[in-house]
C-alpha cells in the first residue's frame, strides 16, 4: 500500500477519493482533477486498486473509483500500531485520531 502511495499522481488520486467518500468519481474526472491523461490515470488507478486502497465499479461505459474503506483502515491501523517500535502512545493525537477513524 505504501509503495502504491509513493508516487505523486497516485497520492493525489487517493487524497481526492478520500475527500469524495464512498460515492467516488469517474476515472475521467479523476484524470482531470490530477492533470494527467485518461490513459495515465487508468494505469495509476489500477495500481491503487491492486494495492487495496480503492475499488472500481463499472457504470455502463464508465468506471467509478472510490476509496476502499477497509483498505484505508488497514493502512492506518498498521501505521499507528507499529508506530515508534510498538509504542503507539508516542504518536499522541495522531494515534487517537486514527483509532477513531478506524472504528
Amino acid at each position: 500500500m505504501l509503495a502504491a502511495l509513493a508516487q505523486e499522481h497516485r497520492l493525489k488520486m487517493f487524497r481526492l477519493l478520500v475527500n469524495k467518500g464512498p460515492s467516488g468519481l469517474p476515472s475521467s474526472e479523476i484524470a482531470d482533477a490530477v492533470g494527467i491523461s485518461p490513459t495515465g490515470a487508468s494505469f495509476h488507478l489500477k495500481e491503487l486498486e491492486q494495492a487495496g486502497l480503492i475499488v472500481a465499479t463499472r457504470q455502463g461505459r464508465f468506471i467509478r473509483y472510490a476509496i476502499h474503506v477497509d483498505g484505508m483502515r488497514r493502512l492506518l491501523t498498521y501505521l499507528t500500531e507499529d508506530c515508534c517500535q510498538g509504542q503507539p502512545e508516542l504518536c499522541g493525537a495522531i494515534f487517537k485520531s486514527a483509532k477513531t477513524v478506524c472504528k
